[in-house]
């Protein structure tokens, strides 16, 4: 069942979005060369504490995945692009690195990830994070009311596809409000005009991932972090929004 928000319940979702923005924002700022993921694990475990937040992946137990997970953040590096689940890894100079995060706060869920190079990475890298960004903001673009479901879809394939970039269709976008995955599934290609009315109160996570080699994964030993089946690095940019008569409100912004 799709949940229309009312605006002060996308006010509330603002809320956790600010926080979810702040915390990726510094998370990103600390992580360098020599530092173990578990350090970025561990802090924002803190910051969840301090300001009351629930972590949505903490305990959560999905289809997809291999039993609880009991972390708070995914964290994927180089070619591990979804669902990373946090071990001790030494961060290397130039590794490509995704933090995707998503919290509650009194009730109401907010989701976001951001893709970064640590220390000196190369130029395919940073071209390839900016894809998912250029993605994103054309599927936010797109995300105007009276308009469908397809045409964010599209919008994000369309960069993709100017790019020459692959596109899983199995993971993507999604609804949330009071959890973290609710219906609809916002794939990252698909056909203008088609599905869904865009309504005002629809509030959707939308999520551009890919690396501009392969669309297939795997999984590791861990049960959960999906990598690219040619070990080519990943991206992976995501911002919650919400529609509304005024046009698409991004919820997990810093300003």
């Amino acid at each position: 069942m799709i949940e229309l928000k009312t605006p002060a319940e996308i006010d509330k979702m603002a809320v956790t979005g600010r926080f979810i923005a702040k915390t990726l924002a510094e998370l990103t700022s600390i992580a360098e060369p020599g530092m173990d993921i578990m350090h970025l694990e561990k802090t924002a475990r803190k910051l969840i504490d301090d300001a009351g937040a629930k972590s949505c992946y903490w305990d959560y137990a999905p289809s997809f995945g291999s039993g609880p997970f009991r972390n708070v953040i995914c964290l994927s590096v180089n070619d591990g692009v979804l669902h990373g689940k946090p071990h001790s890894y030494v961060l290397k100079d130039g590794d490509l690195l995704t933090l995707d995060f998503a919290v509650s706060i009194d009730g109401w869920v907010a989701d976001a990830a951001r893709s970064t190079v640590v220390g000196n990475g190369s130029e395919e890298d940073q071209r390839l994070i900016d894809t998912t960004w250029a993605g994103l903001e054309a599927g936010i673009g797109a995300a105007q009311a009276g308009n469908r479901l397809g045409d964010i879809s599209k919008a994000i394939g369309d960069v993709a596809d100017s790019h020459r970039i692959p596109v899983n269709l199995d993971f993507g976008g999604h609804g949330l409000g009071h959890t973290m995955h609710e219906d609809p599934h916002v794939p990252n290609r698909g056909k203008g005009g088609r599905g869904l009315v865009l309504k005002p109160g629809l509030t959707l996570a939308i999520e551009p991932w890919w690396s501009f080699t392969s669309k297939k994964l795997t999984v590791d030993k861990d049960g959960w972090t999906l990598r690219l089946a040619d070990g080519s690095n990943g991206a992976h940019s995501e911002n919650t929004i919400a529609i509304t008569e005024d046009g698409p409100r991004i919820l997990t912004a810093l300003d």
